[in-house]
């Protein structure tokens, strides 16, 4: 295995982690703002008050893209496998 084949082998990891995550990010980000928006507006101080919110978000995110997810992540795997020969030589 070259150092070539190692950083792309490492580059494309990140992005598959990247393009995993970033829908989970985003949707906790933009819940987050929305409910600091409204214990702004309403002055609701309570700090337990993001957290239902978020993982509700989340799971709905998950439930609906995790056939999705799923089939990005076994494509990357399978890919991986199969360039094993090639990497090792």
């Amino acid at each position: 295995m070259n150092e070539a084949a190692l950083l792309t082998l490492t580059r494309q990891s990140l992005m598959v982690a990247l393009e995993l995550s970033l829908p989970i990010l985003i949707v906790g980000l933009v819940v987050g703002v929305l409910v600091s928006l409204f214990q702004a507006i309403t002055q609701v101080q309570e700090m337990t008050l993001t957290f239902v919110p978020k993982i509700l978000a989340v799971v709905a995110v998950v439930l609906v893209l995790g056939p999705w997810m799923l089939s990005v992540i076994v494509g990357f795997t399978t890919h991986l496998f199969g360039a094993v020969p090639s990497l090792l030589r």
